[in-house]
């Protein structure tokens, strides 16, 4: 019983610091910013910078 303990405080580590990597290396590769609106299309022609032909 006296081996036992060790094995099972080294695995409950093992794992912690796993999971901390993981988790670190996922929210530093994660791309989370939004991108920006390209706004420079003319506003009474356009919607969403995508002209419209004909009448609705």
């Amino acid at each position: 019983m006296k081996f036992a303990v060790p094995g099972v405080i080294a695995a409950v580590v093992g794992a912690v610091l796993g999971a901390g990597v993981v988790f670190g290396v996922t929210a530093a590769a994660s791309d989370n910013t939004r991108p920006d609106i390209d706004r420079s299309g003319n506003a009474d022609s356009s919607l969403l910078n995508q002209v419209e032909y004909g009448s609705r």
